[in-house]
């Protein structure tokens, strides 16, 4: 990976589930669209379209946009066949193109009906879209990589990873996994929030859907919690491990322990007990910026 491709990153990056498009209206589309050009103006390196995006969802983005880098976090390899999604991403402007990179993921058993042997299944996904015309370069897509055989394929066959709800010790072993050159882009939920006991209720409230999940929860056994940190919508423990809970200066002190662990960006994603833990959270967005002006 090049000097370049890291600075077209960014360090901070706004992870997003409520950037797509496809689910609402044309006024919410149109609110997607003057919250991503804010985003921009506010210097944030990279949007994350969260939410299992499509390739369009995205490509809205990059179109309401001017320069920032957009990526899918994460595009399910079973929504969307490797033909169509290089045949989307073909249409895109060839210019605005080149800020579009491809988030790729195997999603989760309890969620995919056609679900089966992951690995095997995204190594034949990324030989599709090499054999696509045109295809989609190694240099444009990476992966949502979490263990140590789809980070190694992550490092051999794309830009790199793209690890969501994983602490600052996963981050170290997935660089030591991926090796120096890779990209590594984990994601980081934020709740800023200085009432300790609120800013959990509402952490909780996200993670719960995920510790039903298996590919989250064998990661999180493997880095050392136990089951009994999986009870009442996670411990203690767990949850001041995986978001960041508090003030900016908080926040920025967890970002900070993500970058000295080997991230190259930090994708943070803002939980909002008013909204559910979603929405377009622009007044904290713009609050993040201002305590990020010099990574930013």
């Amino acid at each position: 990976m090049t000097s370049e491709t890291r600075e077209a990153f960014g360090r901070i990056g706004i992870w997003s589930s409520a950037l797509h498009g496809s689910r609402t209206d044309g006024a919410g589309r149109k609110a997607i669209a003057e919250a991503v050009a804010e985003l921009e103006e506010l210097k944030y390196g990279t949007l994350w379209i969260g939410g299992s995006p499509s390739v369009e969802d995205a490509a809205a983005v990059v179109d309401a946009t001017r320069t920032v880098t957009v990526a899918t976090g994460i595009l399910s390899i079973w929504d969307h066949s490797a033909e169509e999604v290089a045949g989307r991403i073909a249409e895109i402007d060839a210019t605005a193109r080149e800020r579009f990179v491809l988030g790729l993921g195997v999603s989760h058993g309890p969620m995919v009906p056609q679900y089966t042997k992951p690995y095997s299944s995204m190594v034949a996904y990324l030989d599709a879209l090499d054999a696509a015309s045109p295809p989609v370069s190694s240099g444009r897509r990476l992966l949502a990589a979490l263990g140590p055989r789809m980070l190694e394929l992550a490092s051999d066959r794309t830009l790199g990873a793209h690890p969501y709800l994983v602490t600052a010790e996963h981050t170290a072993e997935a660089r030591a996994a991926l090796g120096p050159d890779a990209m590594l882009a984990p994601e980081l939920s934020v709740v800023l929030d200085t009432d300790a006991d609120r800013a959990r209720t509402t952490a909780r409230d996200m993670l719960a859907m995920y510790l039903q999940l298996p590919n989250y929860t064998d990661n999180l056994l493997r880095l050392g919690f136990t089951e009994s940190d999986f009870e009442g919508g996670g411990s203690v423990r767990l949850l001041d491990a995986l978001f960041a809970l508090g003030d900016v200066e908080r926040v920025r002190a967890r970002t900070r322990e993500y970058l000295d662990a080997g991230a190259d960006h930090v994708a943070l994603q803002i939980l909002t007990a008013e909204e559910g833990g979603g929405g377009l959270p622009r007044a904290e967005w713009r609050e993040l910026a201002g305590a990020f002006a010099d990574e930013l």
